[in-house]
């Protein structure tokens, strides 16, 4: 079988292996299509906090079961979404239900390697029954459940107001499930065809150039009060520092997006607020499920704008990772 390998950064290989072999407690699974997200692209681009080379990247799937040992809900030709994240079960995250951060968590594609391969073996713990679903939608669970933990965390309330910094993929993602859970979501970035798509496909009427005084329109949009929660998904260093400044008194700040370096905040500003800030990472089952019932209500065919056959990974790759390439979500075709 062919799989697609990161050797170091900038550099995909295509290569052959022997298909895998199932071992109790697994299901050998076809891979279908890949996402390819921003953890793939730090990734390829020298930038990603947790990890080593060389690495077969992948952790956005969709596949069909082709071996599996008795299941209870999954049968052979089944369509399942995965979720990423191997955790221990043992270490007291893992006993406190927070897998997504388990002190030893490997996740395919980062720490261990992922799916950009014909198939896979992976433990039917990881498996969820998707056949009600398009490969489309089963591939694009995994950052919408991203963001559904991170407004999880948050704990978003009905009528709260949110500013959600960063409208990629992921904070798409936050905007329109708080949107949908009835928060006043206001979205920022410096792309402005990326607003217009939140706008137009999204339905999110507050939207806000950060190149265009993007505090004062938040000032105005909220009476003064600024917002109750404020999201960053973009895991630049400046937006992850300035992120503060958009959060009302008695306020949340979410961390989504990771920087690999250091941070440094203000702290009478964040003391003055008696702010909290949390950290998001990763995502559990029931972000999944949520995700999964939310999926009616998401626009997912303009949410993919992007792909190509996996043999065709070099010639397109470099391309969409161009912020002007107007790439929202880019998937390899693994099936054949």
């Amino acid at each position: 079988m062919q799989y697609i390998v990161c050797d170091q950064p900038g550099s995909f290989s295509i290569r052959e292996k022997e298909k895998p072999v199932r071992q109790p407690g697994q299901a050998l699974l076809k891979v279908l299509k890949v996402g390819i997200c921003g953890t793939d692209i730090h990734a390829y681009g020298g930038n990603q906090a947790y990890f080593t080379y060389p690495r077969i990247l992948g952790h956005e799937l969709a596949a069909e079961v082709v071996e599996i040992e008795d299941h209870s809900n999954i049968d052979v030709g089944d369509r399942v979404a995965i979720m990423p994240y191997v955790s221990c079960g043992k270490c007291g995250a893992c006993r406190s239900g927070k897998t997504n951060c388990c002190s030893s968590i490997s996740v395919l594609g980062v720490h261990v390697d992922g799916g950009m391969q014909e198939y896979m073996v992976i433990d039917t713990s990881l498996l969820l029954p998707a056949n009600h679903l398009s490969l489309d939608e089963i591939m694009i669970i995994e950052p919408l459940a991203i963001g559904a933990h991170a407004m999880r965390r948050a704990n978003i309330q009905v009528g709260e107001t949110i500013v959600v910094v960063g409208a990629g993929p992921i904070g798409m993602g936050i905007a329109k499930l708080s949107q949908l859970a009835g928060a006043r979501v206001i979205l920022m970035d410096m792309n402005h065809d990326r607003l217009n798509y939140a706008e137009q496909e999204l339905g999110i009427t507050y939207v806000v150039n950060v190149r265009h005084q993007p505090l004062e329109s938040i000032k105005k949009w909220t009476n003064g009060e600024l917002a109750d929660a404020v999201f960053d998904a973009t895991g630049h260093k400046g937006a992850l520092e300035q992120g503060i400044q958009y959060m009302g008194h008695g306020g949340r700040y979410i961390l989504v997006g990771l920087s690999k370096g250091d941070l440094t905040f203000n702290h009478p500003q964040i003391h003055a607020k008696e702010s909290t800030i949390l950290c998001s990472r990763n995502a559990n089952r029931i972000d999944f499920e949520y995700v999964m019932k939310a999926l009616p209500a998401f626009p997912s065919q303009s949410y993919i704008t992007h792909s190509c056959d996996y043999e065709e990974i070099n010639k397109h790759f470099e391309s969409w990772i161009k912020p002007d390439a107007g790439v929202m979500k880019a998937y390899l075709n693994f099936d054949k």
